[in-house]
């Protein structure tokens, strides 16, 4: 019975066996099949693209081939239009350097024929000039046996009639340049002014033009000022004098060239913050006040002038602008003590000559009484003030040296030159005008040092304190024309080398002497 069970274990598991085989051989079959399908499908897809992908590169292809096509024919048609614009260009070319060509070659013939021409010119000439050499050498012997001069003596005659009318119309160039010159002179004497100003002046003008008035704190500029600016306005128009308030601590400047108006507007600001009423009312009414006190102080200025150099009989107007000299400076000098001191050195060198003593000085106060009101006046100083002593019934003789102690008019008296030189004096002296001694001597030494440079110059001489430099020349040397001409450079080099206040007068001495000893 085991055996049985056993057997039909082993039975029932070949039979298991041999299903589950044939089961899984089915199976692996049935995949076999499948996936050959699916292959031979894949395959038919696949086949059907490629065909669809052919056809749409075929047509691609065309599409690109015909784009290249119409891209080359369009290309080849612009080649073929620029090869033809190319070609009529050419050929206009052509027929221009053609049409050059002739028109070169016709030139060419013309030239050929003026040649021909200029050289038988050529050939004339030099026949010609050989037989005009041989007349001039006829001529010159002939000229030699009727003169009975040489060649030599002949040219040097001629020379010498050419220098002599060389110097002629050199003097007469000369004497023109100084007419023209003296007609431009209003405006060359402008000019000499403003580069006066600006080479010596300058350190000097801020100080002259402008008055510092100091204010107790920098609130009172604010008071100064006033509402929307009316209390500086009123103190501009009261005294005429610009009133600059800027950042200067405690400090307000008063600029204006009229000395008068400006020692009045300090004199009334400085009343005005002292007492610290500030408007325009009394604004008005402190300039008034100190107005009247200035004019007085002027005037008392002119009477104490006039009374230390003992000049009586001024007219009361005149001495007041004699005072208004005191607030009046000339290269950093007063005025009034210039005038004063000009006065003095008349009185003495008058009294030297035995001349009267009080005129002099008379002429000396007032002969620049005229910067008083130049600045209100047009004109040179000395005109103005001339103007000025004869309205005021000065004496004709004090009236005429104002006008000439700058040569403005010839001096006709001994008079006049005394006040010029009183004048020259008084303004060059060392330390007159804030001159070092040794700035002075400098310029002096340089001054006959220019001149010295000079060919021909024997001596020079630097005199009335460096105004005039008198240059004394070799005459065998040195022509009367050559004399002009050698001021005229002295004066040039010395407007470039140095820098001088007002003028410097060059004067070249010529003179031949002769000298003979007589002896027994």
């Amino acid at each position: 019975m085991d055996v049985y069970i056993v057997l039909t274990g082993i039975v029932a598991f070949i039979a298991g066996f041999a299903i589950a085989y044939w089961v899984k051989g089915k199976m692996v079959f049935e995949k076999v099949k499948y996936a050959e399908e699916e292959a031979l499908r894949i395959l038919n897809d696949a086949q059907r693209k490629a065909e669809v992908l052919l056809r749409e590169a075929k047509i691609e292809s065309k599409d690109i081939l015909y784009k290249m096509k119409a891209e080359f024919d369009a290309e080849t048609r612009e080649t073929k239009s620029e090869l033809k614009k190319r070609e009529n260009r050419l050929i206009q070319k052509e027929e221009n350097i053609d049409r050059k060509i002739d028109q070169f070659e016709r030139k060419e013939r013309d030239f050929t024929r003026k040649e021909k021409v200029l050289t038988k010119r050529e050939e004339n000439i030099e026949q010609s000039t050989l037989k005009y050499n041989e007349l001039i050498e006829e001529q010159k012997i002939q000229l030699e046996k009727i003169s009975g001069l040489t060649a030599g003596q002949a040219k040097e005659l001629l020379i010498r009639a050419m220098e002599n009318e060389a110097r002629y119309e050199g003097a007469k160039l000369i004497k023109r340049i100084e007419n023209e010159t003296k007609e431009e002179a209003d405006k060359r004497a402008k000019k000499i002014m403003a580069t006066a100003i600006q080479r010596y002046a300058g350190d000097f003008v801020a100080e002259r033009t402008v008055s510092v008035v100091q204010l107790p704190n920098d609130e009172m500029k604010g008071r100064i000022i006033g509402r929307e600016g009316r209390n500086i306005r009123a103190i501009e128009a009261a005294t005429g004098i610009d009133l600059i308030i800027d950042d200067t601590p405690e400090a307000v400047i008063l600029s204006g060239f009229n000395p008068v108006r400006r020692e009045v507007a300090r004199l009334s600001l400085m009343r005005l913050i002292s007492d610290g009423r500030i408007h325009p009312a009394r604004i008005e009414d402190v300039v008034k006040k100190v107005g009247q006190e200035v004019d007085l102080v002027i005037k008392e200025a002119g009477e104490q002038a006039a009374f230390d150099l003992g000049v009586h009989g001024i007219n009361n107007e005149l001495i007041k602008y004699v005072g208004r000299l005191k607030f009046r400076t000339s290269y950093a000098q007063n005025v009034l003590q210039h005038s004063v001191e000009v006065g003095f050195l008349c009185g003495i060198m008058a009294s030297e000559l035995g001349l009267n003593s009080k005129l002099a000085k008379r002429m000396g106060l007032l002969h620049d009484i005229g910067k008083a009101i130049d600045h209100e006046v047009e004109g040179p100083h000395a005109v103005i003030g001339s103007k000025l002593a004869k309205k005021f019934g000065e004496n004709s003789r004090v009236v005429h040296a104002i006008a000439a102690h700058h040569e403005d008019v010839p001096p006709n008296s001994v008079y006049a030159l005394l006040v010029q030189a009183a004048d020259g004096l008084s303004g060059a002296r060392p330390g007159a005008r804030k001159e070092l001694l040794e700035n002075y001597i400098k310029r002096l030494e340089d001054l006959e040092k220019i001149a010295n440079s000079f060919k021909g110059v024997a001596n020079t001489y630097a005199i009335q304190a460096g105004r005039e430099l008198r240059v004394i020349v070799e005459s065998n040397i040195i022509s009367d024309e050559e004399a002009v001409l050698l001021s005229r450079d002295i004066v040039k080099k010395i407007e470039e080398s140095l820098t001088f206040p007002g003028q410097i007068r060059v004067i070249v001495i010529r003179e031949t002497r002769a000298v003979e000893y007589a002896n027994k």
